[in-house]
Formats: C-alpha cells, structure tokens, sequence
C-alpha cells in the first residue's frame, strides 16, 4: 500500500514492513476516528453521484471500519489491504456480525496492482491511502487499478493530503496518548517534510506497556506519505480515463483552501 525510496529491495522491505506493527494497535490508535459518520459522508456523496449504486470495492481497507458501516447500509463492499494483519483483523467483522456474510469481503492486495476480474460501482480510497503513492507511477497505477474495476460512468471516490495546507500548516511534532483496560499506548510523531519531492516522513515512535505484566514494548515505523496539488492529481486522472467531477474539503464540502489538510476527490470513469 505503501512506497519506499531507494533500491528494489528496500522498496520491497518498507512495503511489506510499514502497518505490519502499526496494525496490532491500529484501532486502539484510531479510537476516536468516527468511521461511522465518515461513511456516512460517503454514502451521501455516492447517491449525489451514482444514485442506486450497489457495490463499493475499497483500495487500502485498514482494519475494514469503513467497509462495516458501508455494508450497513446496503452496498456489497470488497476491501483489499497490503497488509496481512489489517486484513485479518478485518475479516473478524465479518465472523462477528453475521448480517453481514455476503454484504463484506475482505482480501490481501496490491492497489496498484490488483485485480479481482469484478467491477463495481464505486470505487472507494479513504484515510490518505492514495497519500502513499510516492511516484507518479504509483499513483497511475492506483487510478488505473480504480478505473479497471469500475463499471461504465462508475465513480472513484478518495482522500490525500493537500498540499497548499501542509506547506501553510508544516507539520510539528505530536505526542498522543492511548489506552484501553490492557494497554497504554504512547505515540510520538516526528514529521520531516521534503518539498522538492511533495513528501513528509512520519516518524512514528511508539511505546506499548502492559497493564498486567507492566511490560514495555517499544517500535519505531517510517510512514511517508505524498501531498498532492489539484492541477497534477487531474493531469494523472485525465490520463487513467477519469473525469474530476468535484473537489471538496474532506467532510465537510467547502471549497478547499491553505487551511484543508484534507480533501476529497470525486470522479467519474469516462
């Protein structure tokens, strides 16, 4: 889901690596993300765009939040995630909510290269995946992996930092705290932006203590992540065979400005 810099084999490591100790903690770490209210604002966008649509598949599931409140209500969603761990704890929905066996599926792939011989509706993108896509290959070929399984004048829908606001509102330094009755979970994230590259390195530090054993286990992960400016994500666009119908602030639907960290494309494959 992710991409590195540097030789094949490094690119290859970070891939298979980023989210791999991230994941075990991911939704106690994302906690007070409102996945419900966000698929909500989906939803809307989707009968805005393709009324009567049934089926989402979603590039970069996570821990398949999104897709449980989409299957909710009514769509046929498929996650596909490059992390393993991600996608088992994503196909754990599915064995504890029965209602929705048939409605959610869940499996490992490469967004850029995937490909499920299905087409869908909607093709969905959230949490700053596309944000991943360092190259202007990669990112060609996450859109051309949306269009491949869309169905004629489907829509692909998704998020990316934006790049207006991260060199208005640089990145500082971040410590969170988490816990639940196992665990106390404290983050520290170290960003370093590269702006003739588009790029900001998260530098995650992560201490896990056990509540129990008082235990303390300690991880360090690199997330990097791309920021993107409208006139190139529509170049790109243009050229995997989609038309930008909007371009909004993520959640609320103002027009983005220096102040929008994150914003909200919606498109129509032509």
């Amino acid at each position: 889901m992710s991409d590195g810099t540097g030789s094949r084999s490094f690119k290859k490591d970070f891939e298979m690596n980023v989210f791999e100790n991230y994941a075990a903690y991911y939704d106690l770490l994302y906690q007070d993300k409102n996945y419900e209210s966000e698929a909500n604002y989906i939803d809307k966008l989707i009968q805005k765009y393709f009324l009567n649509a049934k089926s989402i598949f979603e590039l970069g599931c996570g821990t398949g939040k999104h897709a449980m409140f989409l299957a909710k209500k009514g769509y046929f969603v498929h996650g596909v995630d490059f992390s393993n761990k991600m996608i088992s704890f994503a196909k754990n929905i599915v064995e504890e909510h029965k209602d929705l066996v048939g409605k959610l599926n869940f499996s490992y792939g490469d967004i850029r290269s995937v490909c499920l011989n299905k087409k869908f509706d909607i093709v969905i993108s959230l949490f700053h995946v596309v944000s991943y896509q360092l190259t202007n290959d990669d990112l060609k070929k996450t859109f051309l992996s949306a269009a491949k399984h869309l169905n004629k004048e489907g829509i692909f829908i998704f998020d990316c930092w934006y790049g207006p606001a991260v060199l208005n509102n640089k990145p500082l330094v971040r410590v969170k705290r988490f816990e639940n009755s196992k665990l106390f979970i404290t983050r520290v994230a170290e960003p370093k932006t590269y702006p003739n590259e588009n790029r900001v390195d998260v530098n995650y530090q992560v201490y896990v203590n056990d509540k129990k054993t008082k235990n303390t286990n300690e991880f360090k992960e690199i997330h990097k992540m791309r920021y993107l400016f409208k006139p190139e994500v529509e170049f790109i666009l243009e050229e995997c065979g989609f038309k930008l119908l909007n371009f909004e602030e993520w959640g609320t639907g103002k027009e983005p400005g220096i102040d929008s960290w994150g914003v909200c494309f919606i498109c129509k494959k032509e």
